[in-house]
């Protein structure tokens, strides 16, 4: 039986700093920090979707060679990775209070579609849309 996605994960260059992005900024909190030598499993969760977890997974060993996985960091370097989508109910009150906690953002908010929506990354380079809710759909 399939009872659905619990983790979807993202390759981050800095698992530290990562971290440090997802909870001080994003107001994401931890679900999972654990290690197996080299390896570590770092999962993060919204407050708000206590079911489904972010992986913040570092290319490389066991999963990776070498080459593999700084050709991984290049490509989510250049924000050549598909981007998340976070929800959220008013997109320009978002922005300010993200980018006074220090989020870069690609993209400032925009009307488009009956909606609101603004870009930024992760340190990695991991590219996020913070899409509003179309006002007609609430």
């Amino acid at each position: 039986m399939n009872d659905g996605i619990s983790v979807v994960g993202l390759y981050v260059d800095d698992q530290d700093e990562a971290l440090a992005f997802y909870v001080d900024r994003l107001g994401f909190r931890v679900h999972t920090d654990v290690r197996n030598g080299s390896y570590r499993w770092l999962t993060v969760q919204h407050p708000d979707q206590p079911s489904f977890q972010l992986g913040l997974f570092a290319p490389g060993p066991p999963i990776h060679d070498e080459a593999t996985a700084q050709t991984l960091r290049a490509m989510v370097a250049k924000g050549a990775m598909p981007p998340l989508v976070l929800s959220v109910s008013d997109c320009r009150a978002s922005y300010e209070r993200l980018k006074a906690k220090g989020v870069e953002f690609t993209q400032e908010p925009v009307d488009r579609f009956g909606s609101v929506d603004a870009g930024f990354r992760d340190p990695a380079g991991n590219g996020w849309k913070m899409i509003q809710a179309p006002r007609n759909a609430r």
